[in-house]
């Protein structure tokens, strides 16, 4: 319980390259657990644009996604599942622009999370207009897997077919929900 005698929600948060399957593990741990997940926001963001994105369009993109945090916490059932969160911004706005910015850093540094799932790239690759790198998803891992190692909060990857992913995933879950 908190100061206003809620229950503490954890928050879980889906990483990893373009099309390794995190919205998909999103909404089945949703259903799972009986709580609400965040989608990402960046997906219709850059979807209702009528230009292509910028980089200054990532700024915008992570207060997005916190909004969308902030507002779907008080829904939650013990957990929130996060389908990304603003490491995914700092890797993409560091491999495609070469820099992030300090306001994202500052948010990855204060922000509280108490797991990360990082996604491997053993799933196949699925055309969308909104991905740009089915042959670097190997390297972008590498990127993301070298954030997760250089933070203090737990994290698993997850790896291997759909039902091994998701045994993997609501096994973590369970262990932080019954780790005070």
């Amino acid at each position: 319980m908190n100061a206003f005698n809620l229950p503490t929600v954890k928050k879980v948060a889906i990483i990893g390259p373009e099309c390794t399957g995190k919205s998909d593990l999103s909404k089945f741990l949703a259903e799972h657990f009986h709580t609400t997940w965040v989608p990402e926001y960046a997906r219709g963001y850059i979807g209702n644009l009528v230009r292509p994105y910028v980089e200054n369009d990532l700024l915008t993109i992570a207060h997005g996604q916190l909004r969308l945090e902030e507002e779907w916490t008080r829904d939650a059932n013990q957990v929130l599942i996060c389908d990304t969160n603003l490491y995914v911004i700092k890797v993409w706005s560091e491999f495609k622009y070469g820099s992030c910015h300090p306001d994202i850093l500052h948010q990855i540094a204060t922000r509280k999370y108490d797991l990360y799932m990082l996604t491997y790239v053993d799933l196949p690759w699925e055309e969308d207009p909104q991905r740009e790198h089915p042959n670097q998803r190997e390297e972008l891992y590498q990127l993301y897997l070298n954030e997760m190692k250089n933070q203090p909060v737990p994290y698993v990857e997850i790896r291997g077919e759909r039902e091994q992913r998701r045994k993997l995933a609501v096994d973590a879950i369970e262990k932080i929900l019954t780790t005070v």
